[in-house]
This record gives structure tokens, C-alpha cells and sequence, in this order.
């Protein structure tokens, strides 16, 4: 089993070090960020070393509210959302796969808010973090596009 990455808190996870452990993954990386940064140019980007899990995590927010949290795994990346009850129905209208869609209902709740994670391996796990990315931001602010 691979040694998990991004431990060390004194290597920053640059694009070259992120690379290094998603492997053929960079294309999806990068497919990732084009279109994120094109549709929600608004979105702000911060790593931080986390002591708590021992590993770095990006935050990704809009305005003060965290939209996302991404973490690198081995060949691959995941991004998890958290939602309140108050995205149910958005989230089970959805076009994301049934598996997200259990994720959400039946997954773990942690006080009031439950979380959607996707491991970023195909094109199509792009779409689904797109169709949340979505969700979120029409929850408590404007959504530029309908769902």
C-alpha cells in the first residue's frame, strides 16, 4: 500500500508535488481547475497543513463559506462537499450518480450537515463535482445557472 501523501508539513503541495502522487490523474487535475476557474471565478483556494489529520487539505471558499475540501490520494484526488437538509432535494433531483445521492442520505451526520465525497478518477466524477459545486453555491448565494 502506498504511504499516504501530502504528510509532510514542511513540503508544500506545489502543482510539480500534487503531480508526483495523482500520476495520470493531472489531466482530470487540470480539466478540474480550467472549468471551475472559468464558471465560479469568484472561488478562493487555500492549503493548509492540518494537525488534527496530519496532512495538507485545500479549502476552497466563496466569500467566508467553504464550498469544498480536496485532498490528494494515491493516483487519484477527492473532493468532499457538506451539505444541511436544506440541499436534499436539490441534491436527490440531481443528475449525479445514485451512489453520491446515498452518500448523501444515508451517510454519516455530523450535527446538522452531511457530507458527498467523490474520488476524482474519471471525466465523468468531473461532472458530478460540477452539478455540487452548483448546488452549493445556489444554497446561500446566487446560482448563475439553474440546475
Amino acid at each position: 500500500m502506498e504511504p499516504s501523501p501530502l504528510t509532510d508539513k514542511n513540503i508544500f503541495p506545489t502543482e510539480e508535488v500534487i503531480f508526483s502522487h495523482i500520476g495520470k490523474s493531472k489531466s482530470l487535475w487540470l480539466s478540474f481547475w480550467g472549468q471551475m476557474h472559468k464558471d465560479h471565478p469568484d472561488f478562493a483556494e487555500e492549503w493548509r497543513y492540518y494537525n488534527d489529520g496530519k496532512r495538507w487539505l485545500l479549502k476552497v471558499t466563496r466569500k467566508k463559506k467553504t464550498v469544498f475540501w480536496l485532498s490528494i490520494i494515491p493516483k487519484a484526488f477527492r473532493i468532499t462537499f457538506y451539505f444541511n437538509e436544506k440541499a436534499k432535494e436539490l441534491i436527490l433531483n440531481s443528475a449525479i450518480p445514485d451512489a453520491l445521492k446515498d452518500q448523501y442520505t444515508n451517510g454519516k451526520r455530523y450535527n446538522k450537515i452531511r457530507g458527498v465525497t467523490i474520488v476524482c478518477t474519471k471525466k465523468r466524477d468531473l461532472a458530478s463535482a460540477a452539478a455540487l459545486m452548483e448546488i452549493k453555491s445556489g444554497l446561500k448565494w446566487t446560482s448563475r445557472k439553474k440546475i
